[in-house]
């Protein structure tokens, strides 16, 4: 039997796994348009924090396209994140 500490640790493991894959998938559409993006950290509550890079800084439409497109996108194949947060 596995310890809780080193099944938390596997289970975190394969979520950040799971939404590099899908920010692997968005990536491109991100970097056509000057940005790009980064995992930074899943909280244990969920919430996954993502920087982004590049043009997306200061760019008016980055709140929408961290929620409409990054954020649903990450949603939808990885439900154990409960919701995507930028950082700085």
């Amino acid at each position: 039997m596995q310890n809780q500490a080193t099944e938390s640790s596997s289970d975190k493991s394969a979520i950040y796994s799971q939404v590099n894959q899908v920010i692997a998938r968005i990536r491109p559409a991100v970097q056509s348009d000057g940005g790009d993006l980064e995992l930074v950290e899943i909280t244990d509550d969920g919430v996954a924090k993502i920087r982004l890079h590049g043009a997306c800084v200061g760019c008016p439409s980055s709140t929408m396209t961290l929620q409409m497109g990054i954020e649903r996108n990450i949603r939808e194949k990885v439900p154990q994140v409960v919701a995507v947060e930028q950082v700085r």
